[in-house]
């Protein structure tokens, strides 16, 4: 079995992001996503989501293509990831393109999907606050 994971905050769940993990899925049988604490979105990110954790969990793991949700808290947790759940198949979007890439010296592939264009989880909170 060919495992796969993606890290990501997920807010405001959109079909770019349901683009984004039916790709990541063709790359293996098993799809886990790794996704941002709020904490971890706050201190590391200095980002603020709409829906806390506990509710981006519940609305990831409804996606079909989606085997596993676990916690983000670092950015350094990527390597004992892909040890701990035997993963193949690093998968990111492509506006992290090169930033992974030392994660093939720890036997992954490592592969950036380009983004859905149009749409964005930022474009829509400022179409919302417009």
């Amino acid at each position: 079995m060919r495992r796969v994971i993606t890290y990501g905050t997920f807010d405001l769940l959109h079909y770019g992001h349901i683009n984004l993990l039916r790709r990541a899925k063709e790359y293996g049988d098993y799809l886990i996503v790794a996704l941002s604490t709020d904490e971890f979105n706050w201190d590391a990110k200095h980002k603020k989501s709409y829906f806390t954790f506990e509710q981006r969990k519940m609305l990831v793991e409804s996606v079909r293509y989606v085997d596993l949700v676990i916690e983000e808290t670092s950015w350094e947790q990527k390597i004992s990831d892909l040890h701990e759940y035997h993963i193949d198949t690093f998968v990111m979007g492509d506006d992290w393109e090169g930033k992974f890439d030392f994660l093939k010296d720890e036997g992954a592939d490592v592969v950036y999907l380009p983004r859905t264009p149009e749409i964005s989880t930022t474009k829509i909170k400022q179409n919302l606050k417009n």
